[in-house]
Protein backbone atom coordinates (compact mmCIF):
# COMPACT_ATOMS: atom_id res chain seq x y z
CA UNK A 1 0.00 0.00 0.00
CA UNK A 2 1.63 3.51 -1.06
CA UNK A 3 0.78 5.95 1.32
CA UNK A 4 0.12 9.34 -0.26
CA UNK A 5 1.35 12.85 1.71
CA UNK A 6 -1.19 15.32 2.35
CA UNK A 7 -1.81 17.93 -0.02
CA UNK A 8 -3.26 22.21 0.63
CA UNK A 9 -6.87 20.53 -0.15
CA UNK A 10 -6.66 18.11 2.70
CA UNK A 11 -8.30 19.21 5.58
CA UNK A 12 -11.37 21.22 3.92
CA UNK A 13 -8.16 23.35 2.60
CA UNK A 14 -6.39 24.46 5.28
CA UNK A 15 -2.64 24.38 4.21
CA UNK A 16 -0.64 21.50 6.19
CA UNK A 17 2.74 22.04 6.88
CA UNK A 18 4.88 18.65 6.83
CA UNK A 19 7.98 20.28 8.29
CA UNK A 20 8.17 16.91 10.91
CA UNK A 21 8.99 15.01 7.69
CA UNK A 22 12.88 15.17 7.57
CA UNK A 23 14.82 14.16 5.59
CA UNK A 24 16.50 10.87 7.00
CA UNK A 25 19.94 11.17 5.20
CA UNK A 26 20.25 15.08 6.59
CA UNK A 27 23.10 15.41 9.05
CA UNK A 28 22.20 17.46 12.26
CA UNK A 29 25.01 19.38 13.67
CA UNK A 30 25.88 20.21 17.85
CA UNK A 31 25.27 23.62 19.18
CA UNK A 32 28.51 24.59 18.60
CA UNK A 33 28.16 23.96 14.55
CA UNK A 34 25.41 25.45 13.99
CA UNK A 35 25.61 28.12 11.80
CA UNK A 36 23.50 31.15 9.26
CA UNK A 37 23.35 29.89 5.91
CA UNK A 38 20.85 33.28 4.84
CA UNK A 39 19.66 36.21 6.16
CA UNK A 40 17.51 38.38 3.43
CA UNK A 41 15.53 41.06 4.74
CA UNK A 42 12.82 42.26 1.56
CA UNK A 43 11.09 46.04 2.51
CA UNK A 44 7.18 46.09 2.29
CA UNK A 45 5.88 48.64 0.19
CA UNK A 46 4.71 50.85 3.12
CA UNK A 47 8.10 51.13 4.53
CA UNK A 48 6.96 50.53 8.19
CA UNK A 49 7.39 46.56 7.98
CA UNK A 50 10.02 44.24 6.83
CA UNK A 51 9.82 40.23 5.93
CA UNK A 52 13.18 38.62 7.19
CA UNK A 53 14.09 35.16 6.09
CA UNK A 54 16.30 32.91 7.80
CA UNK A 55 17.36 29.92 7.35
CA UNK A 56 20.19 27.61 9.68
CA UNK A 57 21.86 24.98 9.24
CA UNK A 58 20.47 21.39 9.99
CA UNK A 59 20.87 21.52 14.01
CA UNK A 60 20.23 18.39 16.82
CA UNK A 61 19.55 20.90 19.69
CA UNK A 62 16.85 23.62 19.18
CA UNK A 63 18.45 27.21 18.78
CA UNK A 64 17.31 30.64 20.26
CA UNK A 65 17.89 33.51 17.41
CA UNK A 66 17.40 36.98 18.21
CA UNK A 67 16.86 39.77 15.47
CA UNK A 68 17.73 43.74 16.19
CA UNK A 69 17.21 46.09 13.54
CA UNK A 70 18.92 49.94 14.22
CA UNK A 71 19.35 53.45 12.17
CA UNK A 72 22.35 54.15 10.64
CA UNK A 73 22.25 56.19 14.12
CA UNK A 74 22.10 53.47 16.46
CA UNK A 75 18.66 53.57 17.66
CA UNK A 76 16.82 50.34 17.99
CA UNK A 77 13.78 50.43 15.39
CA UNK A 78 12.85 46.86 15.72
CA UNK A 79 13.62 43.83 18.15
CA UNK A 80 12.39 40.01 17.89
CA UNK A 81 13.75 37.02 19.65
CA UNK A 82 12.74 33.22 18.87
CA UNK A 83 13.54 30.98 21.41
CA UNK A 84 14.45 27.25 20.72
CA UNK A 85 12.81 27.53 17.22
CA UNK A 86 12.16 23.74 15.67
CA UNK A 87 12.02 25.38 11.70
CA UNK A 88 15.32 25.29 10.11
CA UNK A 89 13.98 28.02 7.69
CA UNK A 90 11.87 30.72 8.72
CA UNK A 91 9.87 33.68 7.70
CA UNK A 92 8.75 36.35 9.57
CA UNK A 93 7.41 40.05 9.36
CA UNK A 94 9.07 42.57 11.56
CA UNK A 95 7.63 46.00 12.02
CA UNK A 96 9.75 49.14 12.35
CA UNK A 97 9.32 52.09 14.69
CA UNK A 98 10.23 56.00 14.09
CA UNK A 99 12.17 55.41 10.15
CA UNK A 100 13.64 57.82 8.82
CA UNK A 101 12.62 58.23 4.59
CA UNK A 102 15.39 56.60 2.54
CA UNK A 103 17.14 55.73 5.63
CA UNK A 104 20.34 52.97 5.48
CA UNK A 105 19.25 50.35 8.21
CA UNK A 106 21.24 47.74 10.11
CA UNK A 107 19.91 44.03 10.85
CA UNK A 108 21.90 42.18 13.47
CA UNK A 109 20.95 38.30 13.70
CA UNK A 110 22.84 36.18 16.78
CA UNK A 111 21.53 32.08 16.84
CA UNK A 112 22.70 31.18 20.46
CA UNK A 113 21.88 28.76 23.06
CA UNK A 114 21.06 29.46 27.05
CA UNK A 115 22.13 27.58 29.91
CA UNK A 116 19.50 27.67 32.67
CA UNK A 117 20.59 27.50 36.04
CA UNK A 118 19.36 24.33 38.00
CA UNK A 119 16.31 24.13 39.85
CA UNK A 120 17.26 25.09 43.21
CA UNK A 121 14.42 25.05 46.68
CA UNK A 122 16.00 28.38 48.01
CA UNK A 123 13.89 31.74 46.84
CA UNK A 124 17.49 33.44 45.66
CA UNK A 125 17.20 34.34 42.12
CA UNK A 126 20.34 32.76 39.99
CA UNK A 127 21.20 35.16 37.15
CA UNK A 128 21.31 33.32 34.10
CA UNK A 129 24.88 32.52 32.61
CA UNK A 130 26.07 34.22 29.56
CA UNK A 131 24.87 32.54 26.52
CA UNK A 132 26.41 30.17 24.28
CA UNK A 133 26.34 32.73 20.89
CA UNK A 134 27.59 30.14 18.10
CA UNK A 135 26.67 32.97 14.66
CA UNK A 136 26.13 36.31 14.54
CA UNK A 137 25.55 38.07 11.41
CA UNK A 138 25.10 41.36 10.26
CA UNK A 139 23.72 43.12 6.76
CA UNK A 140 23.20 46.90 5.91
CA UNK A 141 19.60 47.60 3.94
CA UNK A 142 17.77 50.48 2.36
CA UNK A 143 14.13 51.44 2.49
CA UNK A 144 13.81 53.37 -0.27
CA UNK A 145 11.78 56.86 -0.62
CA UNK A 146 9.46 55.03 -2.64
CA UNK A 147 8.99 52.59 0.19
CA UNK A 148 8.21 55.26 2.93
Amino acid sequence: MKIQPRTSTDLNGFFVMNFFLDDPNEIRLPPAEVRLIKVQVVPQPNGKRVKVQLELTPFMKRPNIEVSITSAAGKEVGHTRILETMLYKLEFTMHLRQVEAGGELNIETTVYYQKLPEPSDTSVETPLPDPLIVDKNQTTFRLTPAET
